[in-house]
């Protein structure tokens, strides 16, 4: 659990996060390679790559063709820095846009720490650096005596009242002087923190979805895997994935182009497709103490009653009858806690970078998630038990072996 909390406490963007994400594989035995140079692999071999800085993939080549992929996504809501950022008065703020969709008001009167990466010329060359600012900023509340509806309504200018202070009077923001262009965000950095009588609940930042990266990096450096074993960690899922680096991007099918290649089964490789099984890994809603009546009255995840395996009859999450099945049929072998998870009928249901992902990468497919309250929100709630079940059941999928034939499937 401390290595965990210490990912979602540090990795502030996905820049962090997969450089965090590369350190944990290094120390695992885990060879880098890059996109721009040809790849040697080996069967046996641990590698992982990264496209612009936020995205990470990373895959163990084990026995057999088939790919076994767990998907996440390494950003999370916050606000990002418009260039010219620095708003003079008084006060000096920072002019940002949102990044996501943020559950705003929790972003307010918290420490804030600007974040991300900045590109400056250095010797001749535009490098990328990742910052990360040794001092907080904040964005205040306008007191409730000034306003007085606030408790009644709170929509918050997006423009003008979400806005970070960053210093009194006039200031620049500070970068080093040969920086050229950055991609920095406020991001929130209170450190996480358990509570409840029996210290049961973790409340921290980026729980959605950095929770799922660490687990599924954590399932990979495991032994014991069987198959082509892939954790594919992809950027800018909270704005759409229709990035480069995105699950919308040819990331992962490059990837996984380049691997079959290397091991000679290329010209197999839409058999190879239809053999293998990904997990869509992003955070389900966790029944709420305070608003029971939000949940599916006869599917809710509830804190405590492990993996929920979430369903959408309008395709926003992958899983079917089939796919829920296979996973089902891991988790009991593995004696690995689950539930059901859908959305009341009434409520729109929120999307994933799985079925994004299968306009580059048709494979079957499954969306599964760790129950939380407070999504979106600048602190995330989980509970430790069901993050327990997370790890153990990415775990047994990893170290499965799931053959299909046509409408049939032997799970081992």
């Amino acid at each position: 659990m401390n290595g965990l909390l210490d990912f979602l406490a540090n990795s502030y963007t996905s820049y962090h996060a997969a450089e965090r994400a590369a350190a944990l594989l290094k120390s695992n035995g885990f060879t880098p390679l890059y996109e721009g140079e040809a790849w040697s692999l080996k069967r046996g071999g641990k590698y992982y790559t990264v496209r612009n800085g936020g995205s990470l993939i990373a895959f163990t080549l084990g026995e057999g063709n088939s790919f076994k992929i767990i998907a996440s996504h390494t950003d999370s809501p916050c606000f990002k820095l418009k260039e010219n950022p620095a708003m003079q008065d008084t006060f000096t703020k920072l002019n940002a846009e949102t990044y996501g969709g943020g559950l705003w008001y929790t972003f307010f009167d918290r420490p804030l720490k600007i974040a991300g990466r900045v590109v400056s010329e250095e010797d001749g060359k535009l490098c990328a650096r990742i910052f990360t600012s040794d001092y907080a900023v904040c964005i205040p509340s306008l007191a409730v005596h000034m306003n007085r509806d606030a408790n009644e309504k709170f929509s918050p200018d997006l423009q003008k009242e979400t806005l970070p202070l960053y210093a009194l009077g006039k200031a620049e923001l500070a970068l080093e002087k040969n920086a050229l262009s950055y991609d920095l965000f406020a991001v929130p950095a209170q450190e996480p923190f358990c509570y409840g009588a029996n210290g049961e609940f973790v409340c921290a930042p980026r729980v959605d979805n950095l929770a799922s990266v660490f687990s599924s990096l954590v399932a990979l450096c495991e032994d014991g895997h069987g198959g082509i074993c892939v954790a594919a960690c992809l950027d800018n899922e909270e704005i759409g994935s229709r990035t480069r680096q995105g699950a919308g991007s040819d990331f992962l099918q490059s990837v996984l182009r380049r691997i079959s290649r290397a091991l000679g089964f290329e010209t197999e490789y839409a058999e190879t497709l239809s053999s293998s099984f990904l997990i869509s890994l992003d955070n389900a809603h966790s029944l709420h103490p305070n608003y029971p009546e939000k949940c599916d009255p006869t599917n809710r995840a509830v804190m405590g009653g492990g993996i929920a395996i979430k369903n959408h009859a309008g395709g926003a999450y992958t899983s079917d009858a089939f796919t829920a099945a296979i996973v089902k049929q891991i988790f009991r072998n593995a004696g690995v806690k689950y539930q059901s998870f859908y959305n009341r009928s009434d409520m729109r249901s929120g999307g994933t970078l799985g079925s994004i992902s299968f306009t580059q990468v048709s494979v079957p497919s499954v969306d599964l998630g760790l129950p939380q309250l407070a999504m979106h929100s600048a602190m995330e709630t989980f509970c430790k038990a069901d993050y327990t079940e997370l790890e153990r059941g990415l775990k047994a999928f990893y170290q499965s072996s799931i053959i299909l034939e046509n409408d049939a499937a032997i799970v081992q």
